[in-house]
């Protein structure tokens, strides 16, 4: 079978790999339908993903049918439709014990530790797996585990009705939660440097939208808000700099939500932390988010709407990837199929 492999830094190769099989009595095989590329996955490829190991089979937003199941799997029958939930935990350290698998100290993820999606046939066990609606298109389902990131940042934002959420960032993580910020009845203002990517957040439900280079963010917020500041701002851009910024524009009593891996330090004073009694949060990944976001897909009440801008068949995987690079502004989601 067809798989997509980063063999090291700028080295994407199509290579064939030997068919995996159920072995497990709770395997599932999958036929791989869509695999969405995310950032992570151009980090990988070009070799500066910090938690990925090479070579790699990438890929872990992925959609598939069900082809054969093992003898202890209860949930799932061949023909059903699913997503993949990329990532599998110990179970019994303290985070597991918490309740949150996505930052198990052993934690794997699908495409980053271990060979991923990107490929023709997968087999997981039957709990990384998600059925959805038959009559779901691919091109939606795929972006299911991408929603997953949105409304977990939005879940460690404790965003409620009527709350005020600064997004910085415009891109395809920043729209995701976008969506999910309104569904939970909140008021959004997005940032971006790009307008053509602001316009798209007002399509999709912004309220505000700033472009960084003409305006000066504060300000905004603070006529947006009557001089409160966003009661949550979740950082999409992940610079020091956006970090910085956050703490100075979220309200007293307020949520900050970070997501990046950046290693620079930001220059940040304890005393807006305290004055405001801040709540500063990471954002890594989903903890049990898969079962909204799908009822959610299969109500129509969230969908892409645009976001999936570009598909491309496996065999011209090459071309996606140079053509992401090569024109950032018109790509926001691309997605490679398998059909």
């Amino acid at each position: 079978m067809k798989a997509v492999q980063v063999r090291k830094a700028y080295d994407l190769v199509i290579t064939e790999a030997k068919k995996p099989a159920v072995i497990q009595a709770d395997d599932v095989l999958i036929k791989v339908k869509r695999v969405g590329i995310c950032g992570s996955d151009l980090h990988i490829y070009h070799g500066t993903n910090p938690l990925a190991s090479l070579p790699r089979v990438i890929g872990h937003e992925v959609t598939g049918e069900v082809k054969e199941i093992g003898p202890s799997v209860r949930h799932l029958r061949i023909g059903d439709h699913v997503v993949v939930e990329p990532i599998s935990y110990c179970g019994t350290c303290y985070a597991c014990r918490k309740g949150r698998p996505n930052v198990c100290e052993k934690l794997s993820v699908f495409g980053v530790h271990e060979e991923g999606g990107m490929r023709e046939y997968v087999v997981l066990p039957e709990k990384q797996l998600h059925a959805v609606s038959a009559h779901l298109p691919w091109e939606e389902a795929v972006m299911a585990e991408p929603y997953t990131i949105g409304a977990q940042a939005v879940w460690r934002g404790q965003v409620e009705q009527g709350d005020t959420v600064l997004i910085q960032g415009a891109g395809p993580i920043g729209i995701c939660i976008l969506k999910m910020a309104k569904l939970q009845g909140a008021s959004v203002m997005v940032t971006d440097l790009n307008e053509e990517r602001l316009a798209f957040a007002k399509e999709n439900g912004a309220d505000r939208i700033v472009n960084v280079q003409k305006e000066d963010i504060i300000r905004r917020v603070h006529e947006w808000t009557g001089n409160e500041g966003a009661n949550a701002v979740i950082d999409a851009v992940c610079l020091p700099a956006t970090f910085a910024l956050s703490i100075e524009a979220v309200s007293p009593a307020g949520h900050v939500v970070v997501l990046g891996f950046d290693e620079n330090a930001s220059a940040i004073s304890q005393l807006p932390i305290t004055k405001k009694e801040v709540t500063i949060t990471g954002s890594r990944l989903q903890t049990h988010q898969f079962p909204r976001v799908i009822e959610l897909l299969n109500e129509d009440r969230l969908t892409h709407n645009g976001l999936v801008t570009h598909t491309f068949s496996v065999d011209n995987v090459q071309e996606a990837f140079q053509f992401i690079e090569q024109h950032p502004g018109q790509v926001r989601k691309a997605v490679i199929t398998f059909d």
